[in-house]
């Protein structure tokens, strides 16, 4: 094995979360490209709609795949590279509470998700819509010094307020597009004058947190026609993704993940509304009428193929998503809105071990790895000799039980490996010096190249 992790050094504070995250089941938020493992065709796939977005396109895709089949993470991988490639990202999942509409607000619920996970290169973690929007307002004040503007010149603020107002027009045309601008030029304006309420205020609007016009005008001291809801927050963020090409950005991208919640609706009219809503957005991107945006949702085969409430149940949607007959005969079509994922292969699922072998002993501090080639490889075959492994068994599966297992054999000196390799399936280890012990299988044993893989 290579203990050195390709002699790549993970920051402290990332490995910790990260490994913390993973031994319990849930999908850091960074770090995620130190485990990717497999995955290659679906990563470039999605990296090519990057493209086509930072070209003025956009995009809609559904990442379907079993709960723990790895859709969370490489949602959150796609993010990071797009970060990178500067691009401005939000994510939001769903939930009871928050859907793509609904007359309680659980629509707009997701959109104020979005604006609060709003995320760029320099605020990767959230929150950075005030950084979003203050980055032209600095590039501005850079480009007016640079012309021999400088601030201390009379000059100076109106003719910063003038290329404002001048860019921001070019948003008016689009709906609601008027009010946006006009928000957008008050919060630039306050923010030049010092003004923090009425900043505050602007950006209050733009997080669609006021319930009421007569609200929204008495915070912001003018008349608005409308305010961010239930019925028109997609439309907003088409306007955020026009904007963010202005800003300097790449484009937005939007993660909406657990849609298997709207699967769950038990009112099939409110079902019905929300995959009506989907079917918009899916249509908007895939027809021109949204700029510099991509949407990427993650769901369950049951959300996307059930006749009865899934996606097929709506047969506007059975029809642009359900696979052609050159599909159905077992042809990987990575160009379809749908990406199917695939489970990881034998040896994927150890070079995954492999990797967190790693990263548990550089957190840890140990010079040598905490379990041998050997070991490693009697735990992998236990795993994948299951009954119905071959289907069923799944990254977070594995990652949780093999972390498990070092984290207990860390705490406790009197345990030992093969030990508890018996005891966690109430049959006998294979004794890691080669020497099988006998007891009931749960099923044949598989080989897999243990050292066939380099990470």
């Amino acid at each position: 094995m290579d203990f050195q992790n390709n002699g790549v050094r993970v920051p402290k504070r990332i490995l910790n979360t990260l490994l913390s995250s993973l031994t319990a089941g849930v999908v850091p938020r960074s770090g995620a490209p130190y485990i990717a493992i497999g995955r290659g065709e679906e990563i470039a796939s999605l990296l090519s709609n990057l493209d086509e977005v930072r070209e003025g396109g956009a995009f809609t895709r559904f990442l379907i795949g079993r709960y723990g089949s790895g859709k969370s993470f490489l949602i959150q991988l796609i993010r990071g590279y797009a970060l990178e490639r500067g691009f401005i990202c939000a994510d939001a999942d769903l939930s009871p509470e928050r859907r793509l509409t609904a007359g309680s607000g659980a629509g707009l619920a997701t959109y104020r998700e979005l604006m609060i996970n709003m995320a760029s290169k320099a605020s990767p973690d959230g929150g950075a819509l005030p950084t979003v929007l203050s980055r032209y307002l600095a590039s501005l004040k850079t480009e007016l010094s640079a012309e021999g503007i400088l601030p201390e010149d009379e000059a100076f603020l109106p003719e910063m307020k003038k290329r404002i107002y001048k860019t921001l027009s070019l948003l008016e045309g689009d709906v609601g597009g008027f009010d946006f601008a006009r928000v957008l030029g008050e919060y630039y304006t306050a923010s030049i004058e010092g003004d923090e309420d009425k900043k505050s205020a602007a950006l209050r609007f733009l997080r669609g947190e006021f319930s009421t016009k007569t609200e929204a005008q008495a915070a912001l001291g003018f008349r608005v026609s409308a305010i961010i809801d239930d019925d028109n927050w997609y439309g907003f963020v088409k306007l955020f993704a026009s904007l963010s090409v202005k800003l300097g950005y790449s484009g937005l991208i939007l993660f909406i993940d657990e849609c298997v919640n709207l699967y769950k609706i038990p009112n099939r009219i409110s079902r019905e509304a929300n995959y009506e809503k989907l079917l918009s957005i899916f249509n908007d991107t895939l027809q021109g009428k949204a700029r510099s945006l991509g949407v990427i949702f993650g769901g369950t085969p049951q959300f996307l193929e059930d006749n009865r409430r899934g996606l097929f149940s709506y047969e506007a949607l059975k029809s642009r998503l359900a696979d052609t007959k050159y599909e159905s005969l077992g042809y990987h079509n990575l160009s379809s809105p749908v990406i199917r994922l695939r489970r990881l292969s034998d040896n994927e699922l150890l070079a995954l071990v492999r990797r967190l072998t790693v990263l548990f002993a550089e957190r840890e501090g140990l010079s040598e790895p905490p379990l041998t080639d050997t070991q490693i490889e009697a735990f992998m075959q236990r795993a994948l000799s299951r009954a119905g492994a071959e289907e069923l068994v799944t990254p977070r599966e594995i990652i949780r039980d093999y972390l498990t297992l070092l984290n207990i054999l860390r705490d406790n000196k009197g345990a030992s490996f093969d030990s508890l390799l018996s005891m966690s399936t109430g049959s006998e280890a294979t004794d890691t010096d080669g020497e099988e012990h006998k007891g009931k299988q749960l099923g044949e044993k598989r080989k897999i190249g243990l050292f066939d893989i380099d990470i």
